[in-house]
């Protein structure tokens, strides 16, 4: 059994360990109200333009565009998206199972872009190529970010050293739920019509010609995805992080009352043994 000193040295330490996830959990909570309104104001745009995007594919049926269809390379660009710091639950780890477990894809064709530390040590470890990697984009992403990055992963494609590009990012549902999400980006997959659906449709007319438009368009779409991404995935970051502390200290507290209990135990056994022994002794010389 261990000794008053040693229960009363790790019930000190689990005591200031709780004062940490405590403050850490507050400064999550304050980030996350920051971000659960940024992620709100950009989610409808985010999903907006995909919406509008996949309908005036929709309407427009065939239409011969590089962006439509698979670049020649067998190369797939990701961009994966996590955090910089851990301490935030299985966020980090959800993202990583989504390129390491998915079950069409082999490791030689992956090329991966990583938002974040986390992933890019993760996947470093797995053995994946990593082609770039930007945290401080993590830390305040902006709308320019985005630009940067899909301009870059667009003439990677124009050029044939990728023949698709996905996001794996964390969609902020609400407090508590966030969904690691695997999206396609390029080419642009056009949803299948639903047969309950027989809303004519309009026919569409480009001006200019249909290829000038989707030039115009689709990076524009691309950049709000990955925009939207980015948003999302910081909010679910400070929600997971708010979780896992606030589960840290309860766990703390736990441990701390389990500890005290321990300590008079050990406390009430002492004393009973110096009593018997002063009893013992009085006895011996009476």
């Amino acid at each position: 059994m261990a000794s008053m000193r040693d229960i009363k040295r790790r019930k000190t330490s689990i005591q200031g360990t709780q004062q940490i996830t405590k403050a850490m959990k507050l400064v999550s909570t304050v980030k996350l109200q920051r971000a659960r309104n940024n992620a709100e104001k950009s989610k409808e745009f985010f999903h907006c333009m995909y919406d509008t995007v996949t309908s005036i594919l929709q309407r427009v049926g065939q239409v011969d565009h590089p962006y439509l269809k698979s670049g020649a390379s067998e190369k797939k660009a990701v961009i994966v998206i996590t955090s910089n710091r851990g301490l935030a639950g299985g966020y980090n780890s959800n993202i990583v199972k989504l390129i390491t477990r998915h079950p069409d894809w082999k490791k030689e064709d992956l090329v991966i872009y990583a938002l974040g530390n986390k992933g890019r040590d993760a996947l470093a470890r797995y053995g994946y190529f990593i082609e770039e990697c930007n945290g401080d984009i993590m830390e305040s992403p902006t709308y320019a970010d985005a630009m940067a990055l899909s301009a870059e992963l667009l003439d990677s494609f124009a050029k044939g050293e990728i023949g698709e590009i996905y996001l794996a990012y964390t969609a902020f549902k609400n407090t508590v739920s966030h969904i690691p999400t695997l999206m396609k980006l390029l080419p642009v997959e056009v949803p299948p019509q639903k047969d309950e659906d027989h809303t004519p449709k309009a026919v569409m007319n480009f001006e200019p010609e249909e290829t000038e438009a989707l030039d115009l368009i689709i990076p524009k779409y691309m950049t709000s995805l990955i925009y939207g991404a980015l948003m999302e995935a910081v909010a679910s970051e400070n929600g997971a992080r708010m979780q896992a502390m606030d589960n840290a200290t309860s766990n703390a507290e736990e441990m701390i009352s389990d500890l005290a209990l321990k300590y008079n135990r050990a406390r009430q056994g002492s004393i009973t043994q110096e009593l018997t022994e002063i009893i013992a002794g009085a006895e011996a010389l009476g």
